[in-house]
């Protein structure tokens, strides 16, 4: 049988804290992990039975997973049982078809389920209907929303199937993740012939509706856009062939060959849709292979809060969960933050985390310098990791705001009013525990540039908070062809580590496409190996201590500190003055010879 304090181990900090708080206790130290679980452990007002019946069933699933237990059947109260008995019961197996209708399987031999690639391909073949008369900015967003709607709905019929297999309401709300209104089931969406787009529009408002995580996520979406989508006549014929297409496929779990690969299958329409908005993608989109190299020397931990200060689509949080659960740990022992400005990337970004089985995660709305979200008891939130790609060098970025910032964000100084990267790196640095870290990507003008950006740099650099900066390849973004850096900030260096900074030249080594560039796995891991390893390597990586760079005039242009030009060969220069002087009369007599042609044919030279 599992101990309380076993199963307390696999929930967040911040759920720990909200167990603390909701039943009154007092922990002895309510800044770590460890302090909180020995708080709630031995509580009798905390019953384990009751901590569990506040989570929701996937994440009662999750925990069940984690703890090696069977995280199979719907009700609650089994999950609950499961977990605080330890042994693993199985549910009775749900009698197919007596409640809700599964969308035809296609291009499946009986009995198999759908792949990675036949989801990922079949998903975006939908684009092929939009297509060519929609910019790709544009019509993203109608897949997305179609995709969401259609998992939402079938996963709740399949819910529905299972509840009444185990004798429990189908109809209650407290047995769904997501309560599925009538008007926005599948069903009821494609017996619509006519006013296809509104239809659409009322089944996302009852989603919303109908459930709290849900606000604002597809409240931007318009299926009536008579601009992007044409007249009535032409809007019906397409959405009704996106919804016959859609139609055709089951997103149930019971037909995914993978538990994740609708995340997965998401993301990858998220790269697609970057690839085909071109400069536009930029703004929603960070390469995979870049936000991986920033984790893998992040490296998050479980227990640990992870944030984006300006998160696009999520992918950057979404990879830290990731990389706990390639390391064999609980990707739900991480509490995830994120705010993004741009409101359809934030409904992404929402529909992305959910899609992954990271609904707890909180992304926020709304400019993150002007008005920064995550605040805790009127201060700014504070994290472990704070990792971002910020836009390069933003015009308009809010110095307005900065100069009379309440939260003291800027003491490092005020960036130009058209270059806003130091203002998001001061940002993340003030939202950093004591004994947290940064990655950021940045442009290659933040290392070198002067006046105010020279001063603030200058104050980072005294402080000691770099510690390293990694050159990239050059057209690795969408938007800009422009080589970028990753700064690499640690509040609580080693001692090993302290007044110096990494130089890694990492510019030279990646695949080269035919519209942008790659960074393959094996650069990732030689890049990560060699921050890890923090020491010198011939034309690749250098330790730099800041008195040099101080020098320098506080200057971290990679070349200063990596040479990588082969070596040059040295001269003998009494040699190398007597072959000139040699070539000198051999030059000398071939001018004598032509003249003396010249004059041979009437040319006075």
């Amino acid at each position: 049988m599992l101990s309380k304090p076993e199963i307390l181990e696999h929930l967040t900090r911040d759920e720990l804290l909200a167990v603390v708080d909701r039943h009154g206790l007092a922990p002895a130290d309510r800044r770590t992990k460890a302090g909180l679980i020995e708080a709630v452990a031995v509580s009798k007002k905390a019953t384990l039975a009751e901590i569990l019946g506040e989570y929701s069933r996937d994440r009662l699933k999750a925990l069940c997973r984690a703890l090696g237990l069977d995280d199979s059947g719907r009700g609650k109260t089994a999950l609950i049982d499961r977990l605080t008995s330890g042994k693993a019961s199985s549910p009775p197996k749900p009698t197919n078809g007596q409640v809700g209708t599964a969308a035809v399987v296609v291009d499946l031999e009986p009995g198999d389920r759908l792949t990675v690639a036949k989801l990922e391909g079949y998903l975006w073949s939908a684009a092929d209907i939009l297509r060519g008369s929609i910019d790709a900015s544009d019509y993203k967003n109608f897949i997305f929303g179609l995709l969401f709607v259609k998992r939402l709905s079938d996963r709740f019929d399949e819910e529905c199937e299972l509840l009444v297999a185990e004798g429990e309401d189908p109809d209650s709300r407290d047995e769904h993740q997501f309560f599925v209104p009538k008007p926005a089931r599948w069903t009821a969406i494609q017996k619509t012939a006519t006013d296809i787009g509104t239809a659409l529009n009322k089944a996302c408002s009852a989603l919303e509706a109908n459930n709290a995580g849900l606000e604002g996520v597809l409240a931007g979406i318009d299926f009536n856009d008579e601009r992007k989508l044409g007249d009535a006549r032409n809007r019906d014929a397409v959405l009704a062939r996106l919804v016959q297409h859609f139609s055709k496929v089951s997103l149930r779990n019971d037909n995914l060959s993978e538990p994740d690969m609708l995340g997965r299958a998401y993301e990858y329409l998220i790269e697609k849709f970057a690839d085909d908005a071109g400069k536009k993608g930029g703004e929603f989109y960070t390469p995979r292979m870049v936000v991986k190299l920033i984790v893998e020397i992040l490296r998050p931990a479980p227990g640990m809060r992870i944030c984006d200060p300006t998160c696009g689509s999520g992918g950057m949080l979404i990879e830290c969960a990731q990389f706990l659960a390639r390391t064999g740990q609980d990707p739900n022992n991480l509490s995830l933050f994120g705010q993004e400005k741009n409101l359809g990337t934030w409904a992404i970004c929402k529909m992305n985390m959910l899609l992954h089985g990271l609904g707890s995660a909180r992304i926020e709305k709304g400019d993150t310098i002007r008005d920064p979200k995550l605040v805790e008891g009127g201060d700014l939130r504070v994290f472990d990791r704070v990792i971002a790609n910020p836009p390069f060098s933003l015009d308009q970025w809010g110095r307005e705001s900065a100069e009379h910032d309440a939260f003291g964000r800027f003491r490092f100084g005020v960036p130009p009013k058209t270059k806003g990267d130091l203002a998001f790196v001061q940002h993340m640095i003030a939202t950093t525990n004591k004994n947290g870290m940064v990655g950021v990507v940045m442009p290659h003008g933040v290392l070198f540039r002067g006046a105010a950006e020279g001063d603030i740099r200058k104050g980072i650099l005294e402080e000691d908070l770099i510690e390293a900066v990694i050159g990239l390849p050059s057209n690795l973004f969408y938007g800009t062809g422009i080589p970028a850096a990753i700064l690499i900030l640690n509040r609580q260096k080693s001692a090993e580590r302290q007044r110096k900074v990494l130089f890694i030249e990492a510019s030279r080594e990646f695949k080269e496409g035919s519209a942008q560039n790659y960074l393959r796995a094996d650069d990732v891991t030689k890049i990560a190996a060699a921050f890890h390893a923090f020491k010198d390597a011939p034309k690749y990586a250098r330790v730099v201590g800041v008195d040099e760079i101080a020098k320098n005039d506080f200057n971290l242009n990679l070349s200063r500190y990596v040479e990588t030009a082969d070596a040059t060969e040295k001269v003998d220069v009494a040699t190398a003055i007597a072959k000139l002087r040699e070539l000198e009369g051999k030059r000398g007599e071939a001018e004598a010879r032509m003249n003396v042609y010249l004059k041979e044919l009437g040319y006075d030279a």
